[in-house]
């Protein structure tokens, strides 16, 4: 083997679970990412298991999306929404049965609808971590953490509220997998200087940047980002994401998803139906939505109208020649570096696990061609989790240098998280952050109703701090939800925190938090203090 290649797959969704509601859109996010991506990948992996091909990646489970596949009350809403689903197949069947392009889709959702039920209702009793976990645990995977509520951690004003969120993130993990979590991906690959010193404070040896946060190291690699770096003061290492292989898949112009044969994503049966017979499985608003039953490829840059039928065969075949053309252009990459660095690469590839499957449908066939061809069909490089990378690598005297400040947004840095749509939203935090610290350290030996109201006002802070919200509210989209979130959890926090200082704690309003914002319930607040 000339090199290696890691694939790193980040699993997040923010917390959304609303209790106070029979029927909330918002929480489709996460059946759709199960749907569409969680259970086909874990199919995937169970396939490639039980055919004996050995593959290796790495993935992020944050813990907000760990909470989250736990949650009874979510499981049980996401076992009525496939049930829904897959009766919507059924119906499919029926009314295309005199249309073979349409039938041929509908025949492909009825028969992944009753896969992926099987998968979740029968295999592993909704448990799906249990899935991960299995597959970590027989050494295929490697999963890693991420800060508790994928905060952006470069605008947390206080170093005990950084640490409070990584912390809560090695405690979930430990809780979940049962071992002690090696890695983490800064949310939003957000780096400053400073925080690699929390991180190793915390246990964590190593973590990942966007690829000028290595490249533009100080000094800079001779490297550049085909081997880790050691920053010089904590002694964490950093690993950081090739381009050629972001452009490959990630592009929206140049790469594989945007080819002109697979699914077109934005074209969906909740608009083109009749309304009558799509209002049973719309919410219970009655307003048309997509519902993720599409029949049209993507057929190129014209209207919507203009698109032409989806043929699954067509698609699946298509994505076994784009496994080949990726791994062909890793072999040449791969020859290419060894022969100018000297000494094996490492070449990463780092992508929204969400991507697989949910943006890009055929994703998840993708992958399982990928894995089982460079299984059978290449040995130039080695297919490797970080931790064996490392391993197998021990030896080798990693470069010394301090990565760049840097994120994976758009532009490379900070300004999707800070700008004129986001930006009132740090005065507030940046002060709850301090109260937080403040009572912490006054009520440090507190008990009964206190108590609980000093772990449900950390609750509070961290759901306020997750980069979602500032996100959603520069890309535009949902962005009422993500102001009211933002808004609710402040003045939540803030109306805790006055009953704790008052001595006048209203234990049905605290009941009413903590049913509605029940994320880590075994978190104390004395972690801030």
């Amino acid at each position: 083997m000339k090199g290696y290649f890691s694939l790193l797959l980040h699993a997040h969704l923010p917390f959304v679970r609303h209790p106070e509601y029979n029927d909330f859109l918002e929480e489709d996010w996460l059946y759709e990412a199960l749907t569409e991506s969680y259970l086909p990948l874990v199919h995937v992996f169970d396939g490639l298991i039980k055919d004996n091909i050995s593959f290796n990646l790495t993935m992020t489970l944050s813990p907000s999306l760990c909470a989250m596949l736990e949650d009874d009350l979510l499981m049980s809403r996401y076992s009525k929404y496939l049930s829904k689903m897959l009766e919507l197949s059924e119906k499919e069947l029926v009314r295309t049965k005199t249309l073979p392009l349409q039938n041929e889709t509908a025949k492909m959702y009825n028969d992944k609808l009753s896969l992926y039920q099987g998968i979740f209702e029968n295999q592993y009793k909704r448990g799906i971590l249990a899935a991960f976990k299995k597959f970590q645990d027989r050494g295929y995977l490697e999963i890693i953490t991420c800060a508790a509520t994928h905060a952006f951690l470069p605008f947390i004003k206080y170093e005990k509220a950084i640490d409070a969120q990584i912390k809560i993130a090695k405690q979930e993990y430990q809780r979940v997998f049962k071992r002690e979590a090696s890695g983490i991906w800064l949310p939003e690959c957000a780096y400053k200087e400073g925080l690699d010193e929390i991180l190793k404070n915390n246990g964590i040896k190593y973590f990942f940047t966007e690829t000028h946060g290595v490249s533009s190291a100080d000094p800079q690699p001779k490297n550049n980002v085909y081997a880790p770096i050691i920053c010089p003061k904590s002694e964490v290492i950093v690993f950081a994401r090739d381009v050629e292989t972001s452009e490959q898949v990630w592009s929206k112009e140049n790469g594989y998803p945007g080819d002109f044969r697979y699914r077109e994503f934005y074209r969906d049966l909740g608009y083109d139906a009749d309304y009558e017979y799509i209002k049973p499985y719309l919410h219970s608003d009655g307003v048309s939505r997509n519902i993720g039953f599409k029949y049209h490829r993507i057929t190129g840059r014209c209207d919507l109208s203009e698109k032409e039928y989806y043929s699954p065969q067509e698609a699946v075949t298509l994505a076994a020649c784009h496994a080949d053309n990726f791994i062909e252009y890793r072999k040449k990459q791969v020859e290419h570096l060894a022969g100018t660095l000297g000494q094996k690469p490492l070449v990463l590839a780092n992508y929204d696990a969400e991507l697989f499957g949910h943006w890009w449908f055929e994703g998840p066939v993708f992958l399982d061609f990928l894995f089982r061809k460079i299984y059978a069909e290449q040995d130039v490089f080695e297919l490797v989790t970080l931790s064996k990378y490392l391993e197998f690598e021990k030896n080798t005297k990693f470069e010394i240098a301090q990565p760049a400040d840097s994120s994976w947004g758009a532009y490379g840095y900070y300004d999707i998280w800070l700008n004129k749509t986001n930006d009132w939203i740090y005065k507030h935090l940046h002060k709850c952050e301090e109260i937080m610290i403040d009572i912490a350290k006054n009520y440090n030996d507190s008990a009964g109703l206190t108590k609980r109201a000093l772990n449900q006002a950390a609750r509070e802070l961290l759901l306020a701090q997750a980069s979602d919200w500032a996100f959603i509210m520069k890309t535009g989209t949902m962005v009422e939800y993500a102001h009211k979130r933002t808004k609710d959890h402040i003045l939540r926090f803030l109306k805790l925190y006055e009953s704790i200082e008052s001595d006048c704690i209203d234990e049905e309003t605290l009941s009413d938090y903590e049913k509605k914002d029940n994320i880590f319930p075994n978190l104390s607040y004395q972690l801030y203090s």
